[in-house]
């Protein structure tokens, strides 16, 4: 017993009509199976990507793109700027987040332009934001370059840097949340959180959450974060420094 394609209608061998036409329909099975032959012959040629890993593997592609050919001045001189944030990235992976040393670094310095400016910022949005917009606006800053640097002129080696920088500003955090209890950094404007009651922001912050109790643990975090941030910032630079290396223009 056979069923039809088309109506479905159970042919049976004493069924009266020419073979292989559907006596019920009229259907034509050879010619049936050719133009379903057909059909799944096309499907297969013009394979529909999957929406969800087409997404992905046009955002893996957008991170990871390098120039068809690649000047070797510029790239030599990639080459020195990561080497130099390696070492320099190392050296704030390494460093304790409950002591000052991060403060004393020059990228505090920039870290600390926008988390000033961060205040000014988010100050519309109400009080608790506006102690929280400095630790944001040092954060969001990177972000801001980094997707800059993608969308408008896809240097993704920049973007890499625009991580690294994300990480240090993450971990340069970690101080300041560390001493919400103790409140004996050096705050801006002169004096420490204890000569300044009300001054210090993760004091604020932390209090506001009733988590203050946690700093430490929190300043940890923070800078766990930052290392993890940074040394992806390390991996996804060396991969394109590779993927770029391939590419140099060798000209004679």
């Amino acid at each position: 017993m056979k069923l039809c394609p088309k109506c479905t209608y159970e042919r049976k061998p004493t069924d009266v009509g020419p073979a292989g036409i559907c006596t019920a329909c009229g259907l034509v099975f050879s010619k049936w199976v050719d133009r379903s032959l057909g059909r799944l012959q096309v499907r297969a040629a013009v394979k529909v990507p999957d929406d969800e890993n087409g997404g992905l593997q046009q955002l893996v592609s957008t991170l990871t793109h390098v120039e068809a050919r690649v000047d070797s001045m510029p790239f030599w001189a990639r080459v020195a700027i990561f080497a130099a944030l390696f070492l320099w990235g190392w050296q704030f992976i390494l460093m304790d987040y409950r002591s000052a040393d991060m403060m004393n670094s020059f990228m505090h310095r920039i870290d600390l332009v926008f988390h000033e400016a961060g205040h000014v910022f988010f100050m519309p949005f109400g009080a608790f934001m506006a102690i929280l917009g400095g630790t944001l606006g040092q954060l969001i800053m990177p972000v801001v370059v980094i997707v800059a640097l993608i969308v408008t002129s896809g240097d993704t080696f920049g973007a890499s840097v625009g991580l690294w920088w994300l990480g240090q500003s993450l971990m340069d955090c970690a101080p300041y949340i560390a001493d919400a209890r103790a409140l004996q950094l050096q705050l801006v404007g002169g004096g420490t959180g204890a000569d300044r009651p009300g001054a210090h922001d993760w004091e604020n912050i932390l209090l506001d959450l009733n988590v203050i109790q946690h700093d430490l643990r929190i300043a940890s975090i923070a800078h766990a974060i930052g290392a993890l941030v940074m040394l992806l910032a390390f991996a996804w630079g060396a991969y394109l420094l590779l993927k770029q290396h391939v590419n140099i223009d060798h000209k004679d």
